[in-house]
C-alpha cells in the first residue's frame, strides 16, 4: 500500500490571497528545502505543497545539519515561535544530527537534552496557540545481509514518541512508515528513494556520481511528503482539513 502513494499525483498553490492558517516546518536536511545545485535531493517538506489545499501558507524552517539543540541556539526557533499566530501548525521532526555525540554543537542526548528540546518546543508552540505535530526521524537505507532494514537512530524515535505521549501531542510515525517502505522496496528499488545516482546522470553532481543513504530524492520526498498527508488525514487531525484528499 506505501509503494501505491508514490505514483499518486495531484496539484495545488497556497493562495496569498486568502490566507488563513500557516504550516511551519522545524527540522533538518530530510524535511528542508535544497537548492537547486543540489537537485535532484531533495526535503520531504518540500514536496508537500502540492498537497495542500488553498489558504493556507507553508514556511519550510527547516534546515540542513541541525539538531533540536543547534535549532535554538542559532535562534531558529525563536524566529518561527515568534511568527506563531493561534490556529497555526507546527510539524517538528528532528534526530538525525541530535545524536552526533563528537559535536557538542549539535549533540543532544536521546532521553535527557533531547526530549527537553522537544517539549520547550511544544511549551512555546501551543502557548501561542498552535497544534504541534512531532515526526520521527525518517529511516537511513541500510540493510543487513538478510536484506532486511537495520535501525541506526539508537533511542530518538522512542523518545519522540515518548514525548508525543506524554504530552497529548500528535504524533506522525515517519520512522516506522519508512521502515516498512525499505521492506517493500527492499535494496535495489530503495536506490530510487534515497539520493543514489548513477556516474555522469546529473552534470551538478560529482562524476562519479552519488550514494547517500540518509537523504532523499524527489521520487522519496513525494512518497515520505505522501505518507505524512495520509496519516495526518487517517488520524483526523486539525490540519487534514487544509491537505488535499490522496484517494
Amino acid at each position: 500500500m506505501i509503494l501505491t502513494l508514490m505514483f499518486l499525483g495531484g496539484c495545488a498553490s497556497v493562495s496569498d490571497e486568502q490566507r488563513g492558517p500557516t504550516l511551519y516546518l522545524v527540522g533538518d536536511s530530510t524535511m528542508a528545502e535544497q537548492p537547486e545545485e543540489k537537485h535532484p535531493e531533495w526535503g520531504w517538506g518540500q514536496a508537500l505543497p502540492p498537497l495542500l489545499e488553498e489558504g493556507i501558507a507553508l514556511e519550510n524552517h527547516a534546515r540542513n545539519g541541525r539538531s533540536t539543540k543547534s535549532f535554538v541556539d542559532e535562534g531558529r526557533w525563536a524566529t518561527v515561535r515568534d511568527r506563531l499566530q493561534p490556529g497555526d501548525f507546527v510539524v517538528i521532526g528532528f534526530g538525525h544530527n541530535d545524536q552526533k555525540s563528537e559535536d557538542p554543537n549539535r549533540y543532544a542526548e536521546a532521553q535527557t537534552d533531547y526530549r527537553d528540546y522537544l517539549n520547550r518546543f511544544i511549551d512555546e508552540a501551543t502557548e501561542r496557540g498552535a497544534e504541534v505535530i512531532l515526526v520521527t526521524s525518517i529511516v537511513r537505507r541500510r540493510f543487513d545481509d538478510e536484506g532486511q532494514p537495520v535501525a541506526t537512530l539508537g533511542d530518538y524515535p522512542d523518545a519522540v514518541r515518548a514525548v508525543a505521549a506524554e504530552r497529548a501531542v500528535a504524533l506522525v510515525d515517519l520512522n516506522a512508515f519508512t521502515r516498512q517502505l525499505l521492506v517493500e522496496a527492499g535494496p535495489e528499488m530503495s536506490r530510487h528513494i534515497y539520493m543514489h545516482a548513477h556516474p555522469g546522470q546529473y552534470d551538478n553532481l560529482p562524476p562519479e556520481g552519488k550514494q547517500d543513504d540518509t537523504h532523499l530524492q524527489v521520487r522519496g520526498a513525494e512518497v515520505v511528503a505522501k505518507l505524512f498527508v495520509a496519516e495526518v488525514q487517517n488520524q483526523d487531525l486539525p490540519l487534514a482539513r487544509w491537505l488535499k484528499q490522496l484517494y
